[in-house]
């Protein structure tokens, strides 16, 4: 239908169509009492058809009143701020932004509803069909993010005091753990883009985001991975077989890289979700310490400092973490200064009366565990590591071998009993290396170590560690003619350790084979897509020839520990007031932002 040339069906009207009057005047009637063209206004403002037009009209009109705008207009600031300004034309992005700047430069009572705003708009919508959430996400999120952060950068350059409102702000609209991969993916990534132009808030983003992780971390055990994942595995062959049977003329056809099993997506949700998340913060991490592909040494050093922080306040004090723990891993691995730091930052609590007993005694495990794990380190300084650790045992055997405490007892004794299985646990990762090149210098320096005086001490520290560490630290042990161990060993077992009795009833008694509660940190590292950032800094389990110990280990299993240390929930924090509920939940997928310096968040 056309009338004067005109084809109304295909052509948007001239003028928009509004009712009631001005914004100006609408106020002035609302400051006398008659509220109809106030809430007309807010009516039209919540439509959901609302066009540019009408957007960029509305707009200029709230900026030529803004001083006008007070706390008694606070409903109605609240629907302007919801406008749907997200990817719409430049000339309403442009609008919005203007409003912005004026709204909190005139009115800083408005300062947080503006930041709420902004950060509301940090994860993908929850409401919009899921095939429509996947187009958004691959083509308007990106270009949303970035004018989020221009208008959060905007409101911080016209309200310096921003970083003080804003963190409460990212706490509170932080997901919960049980979203998708893609919402949680989404939200720390901006968090992370967050901290490089507020670098004041870097620590404190840090800490929000390592504190969730730890929530997903300690809820997947690895063994409990492990199992998923190759359940997942066995099924997809067994179905391939059963298609094999039914079609096997389609030789060429291949399954497995279309399948969970055959990508590198977890099957187990909760791993799923935190894989995804330890790649955005580990590109995060290799983002903020190079520049142009080279290693800016202060700007490494800034960020160590933060994570330093948050792992002595989070990390540390959460027992059985698997996997959070290898973003310092991964920083260490950047410059041999780090990795040093971070172990004589280990040492000093270990040896530190002042610290409570049980970080001392997480302390000594995140040394042994790095000292024995991180192929970044030189054996130049796993000696110097040895050299401080062992001389201390010796000095507190000196201190309670004459005295009435004198026995073994992991009350008292926890932190020596840690260092011990430390020692231990590098030795025989590193046995190797310290002996290679000059068999007879190494030697002689395992020997000036005096391992015997430590095993054979009172204390007797063979009793509590680890019975996978304890054996194969003695097969070594005697194969060098260091120490030998076995007839201790043989002493200690035919003395009964603590024992629990059966939740079943009955005479049925099980033997506590980890009293000192001991995990490694750095223990293989499951997840799939980031370990191969993890993968090259790694150093694998290499089976020892001609021990005598039978470790019952497959040829891709790395660890000589499987199936020794009981699987033992994770708990945030050591003290009873801390502990933090276990998580369960379903997933979707995710992948890594490419830079959190000049790139968007790509899907």
């Amino acid at each position: 239908m056309e009338i004067e040339g005109r084809d109304f069906m295909n052509t948007p009207p001239l003028k928009t169509v509004r009712f009631g009057g001005n914004v100006v005047a609408t106020l002035a009637k609302f400051k006398q009492g008659d509220t109809s063209d106030y809430e007309l206004l807010k009516h039209q403002l919540a439509d959901p058809d609302i066009k540019d037009a009408q957007i960029i009209n509305w707009l200029q009109e709230f900026r030529n009143c803004v001083t006008q705008l007070s706390k008694d207009h606070e409903q109605l600031i609240y629907v302007a701020l919801r406008l749907p300004w997200l990817g719409r034309s430049p000339a309403v992005v442009e609008e919005y932004l203007s409003f912005l700047s004026n709204l909190v430069s005139a009115q800083t009572v408005y300062l947080r509803a503006c930041l709420k705003m902004v950060v509301s708009n940090f994860k993908p919508s929850e409401f919009l069909p899921v095939c429509v959430d996947i187009l958004i996400t691959q083509y308007d999120l990106p270009r949303s993010f970035d004018q989020c952060h221009q208008a959060l950068q905007l409101i911080g350059r016209y309200v310096p005091s921003t970083s003080c409102f804003l963190m409460p702000i990212l706490i509170e609209n932080f997901p919960f753990v049980q979203k998708s991969s893609r919402t949680l993916e989404c939200y720390v990534h901006n968090l992370l883009r967050v901290a490089v132009y507020i670098p004041s808030l870097r620590r404190d983003v840090l800490e929000l985001i390592i504190s969730r992780m730890l929530k997903l971390d300690v809820s997947a055990p690895r063994g409990e991975i492990e199992d998923v994942e190759e359940n997942a595995v066995q099924q997809e062959l067994k179905g391939e077989q059963e298609e094999e049977g039914l079609f096997d003329m389609d030789e060429d056809v291949c399954s497995v890289n279309s399948s969970p099993a055959g990508t590198n997506v977890m099957v187990h949700p909760v791993a799923e979700r935190l894989d995804t998340l330890m790649v955005v913060l580990l590109a995060f991490i290799k983002d903020m310490c190079h520049v142009n592909g080279c290693l800016d040494v202060e700007r490494t050093k800034d960020l160590y400092k933060d994570l330093v922080c948050v792992f002595d306040k989070l990390i540390l004090p959460t027992h059985a973490s698997c996997h959070v723990q290898y973003a310092l891993f991964y920083l260490c691995s950047f410059r041999l200064a780090l990795a040093e730091a971070f172990l004589e930052h280990l040492w000093r609590l270990l040896q530190s009366p002042s610290h409570p007993a049980v970080l001392r005694q997480s302390a000594a495990g995140y040394m042994g565990s790095f000292l024995a794990r991180a192929n970044f380190l030189p054996v130049v300084t796993v000696r110097a590591c040895l050299d401080l650790l062992v001389p201390w045992l010796h000095l507190y055997i000196d201190s309670q071998d004459s005295g009435s405490r004198a026995y073994c007892d992991i009350t008292l004794h926890g932190p020596f009993y840690n260092a011990c299985q430390a020692v231990f646990y590098t030795l025989i990762f590193r046995h190797r290396s310290i002996l290679e090149g000059n068999m007879k210098k190494g030697l002689a320096y395992l020997q000036s170590l005096n391992l015997e005086r430590i095993v054979m001490c009172q204390l007797n520290p063979l009793k509590v560690c680890l019975p996978a560490v304890t054996n194969m630290f003695a097969a070594i042990t005697r194969k060098y003619q260091l120490v030998f161990c076995y007839t201790i060993i043989e002493r200690n077992n035919r003395h009964v350790l603590p024992v629990v009795r059966s939740s079943v009833g009955g005479d049925c008694v099980s033997t506590n084979t980890n009293p000192l509660d001991s995990f490694f940190p750095f223990d293989p590292y499951v997840l799939k897509r980031s370990s191969k950032l993890i993968e090259p800094l790694y150093q694998v389990w290499e089976e020892p020839a001609d021990t005598g110990v039978d470790t019952c280990s497959d040829a891709d299993e790395d660890d000589f520990l499987r199936g020794e240390t009981p699987e033992t929930k994770g708990v945030m924090g050591m003290t009873p007031g801390s502990y933090e509920s276990h998580l369960h939940s379903p997933s979707s997928v995710g992948s890594p932002p490419i830079s959190f310096l000049q790139r968007p968040y790509h899907h």
